[in-house]
Formats: C-alpha cells, structure tokens, sequence
C-alpha cells in the first residue's frame, strides 16, 4: 500500500495515484474522470441534504496534486460538470483554483452530463468526444479501440477490500483500457464483474492497494 502504483501502460511508464488520478512524467500530465463539478450544489438545491465539502474538498485535492508531481498538463476524461452551470458555489470555488494555477493547460473530453460545458467558461479547452496521446486514446465511455490503450471513466469502478464491507473508488486494468475511478467524492458507482487477467486497484484514503488480478 502506498499513495502510488508504478505501472507500464502501452510501452508508458504511469502512476496510479491513491488520489484517485493516473500520473503520466513523461508528459508533466496528470488524467482524471468524472469531476462532476456542482453535484453536491445541485442536490442541496433539491433539498437533499449533504455534508460540506463536495467541490472543495475535491479541489484540494486535485490541487495538491498538481503541485506534489510538478503537473502542466491536465487532462479531464469527461464528465466535468453534473449538470446546468449554475453560478453556484462550486463555480467561485472553481474560478478561485483556476486563478491558483493560471499557468496550467486543462483539456476536457466531453462526457454525457457535459452539454452546457461549452457554456460554462471554466477555463478549459474542449477536445470533443476522443483525442490521441501517443500510444493512448483519451475518451469519456469505455469503447475498444485497435492499436491503442484507452484511457476512460464514466462507470466509476468501485472496489471491496477483504474483510470490508464499504466498497472504494477503483481503477479497473483490462486488456486495452483503463478504466478511472470517478475523482468527484459524491458519486455512486459500479462493482466491476472481472474478465480473464483483468484487475481492480482501490483508492483507499489515498492510497492504492493493487487487488489480485482475476
């Protein structure tokens, strides 16, 4: 168990962070899914009630990051919103973390809560549904593609530890792809059923914890 898990993906030396992020050195760049900025703002606005934190809490995190592995480049795999661009808290909240790091490059894919992003001057460039990144195919839904290692999110893999009952923010390695833990700390998620050699690795209070391959 620690903070990170060196791995090689497609010839590409990356780091699978406890925080819930893929670290790529070779390329300053760190890669993260399903922000889902607003979500804890919206469901307050419908009466739900939810602890605070939720965009900040999830910002901070992020941030210290960037700072901890020199990051210039970050990559947003879909899903950067929940849902309307309402100027909410989280949008203060986000504004003042993007005025922090005015030097970083931010490139989003879009995901399927992302209709308004074009809308919603976060600072960021839109890359639309799929881009290249050396031997990496960056998208927001887990779709195959040939010759290419497919770096996704969207199903917010969730993981059981032995002897746990609670289920944790996961990675979950197949053939081809990776698949991110939803970094938004208010997200459900899905219990993967695993394939031949497939694997999970759990984000447990910032720290991975590879699980037994299948």
């Amino acid at each position: 168990m620690a903070p990170e898990l060196p791995i090689t993906l497609a010839g590409e030396a990356v780091h699978l962070l406890g925080a819930r992020a893929l670290h790529w050195p070779a390329r300053n760049a760190l890669l993260i899914a399903d922000l889902h900025l607003g979500k804890a703002d919206l469901f307050r606005r419908s009466g739900i009630g939810l602890p605070s934190g939720g965009t900040s809490d999830d910002l901070l995190r992020l941030g210290a990051m960037v700072h901890r592995h020199d990051v210039r480049r970050l990559w947003i795999l879909g899903d950067v919103l929940h849902g309307a661009a309402h100027r909410a808290a989280w949008y203060r909240q986000w504004q003042g973390w993007r005025e922090q790091h005015p030097q970083l490059w931010i490139g989003a894919l879009e995901g399927n809560h992302d209709r308004v992003l074009p809308k919603a001057d976060l600072g960021i460039e839109l890359l639309g549904e799929r881009v290249q990144e050396g031997p990496f195919l960056l998208r927001h839904a887990p779709q195959r593609q040939a010759g290419m290692h497919v770096l996704c999110g969207h199903l917010h893999p969730l993981a059981r530890l032995p002897g746990m009952q609670r289920r944790w923010p996961s990675f979950w390695m197949r053939e081809g792809m990776t698949i991110l833990p939803a970094f938004s700390g208010f997200t459900a998620g899905i219990a993967p059923v695993l394939g031949a050699g497939e694997q999970l690795v759990a984000c447990v209070e910032d720290q991975a914890i590879a699980l037994p391959a299948r």
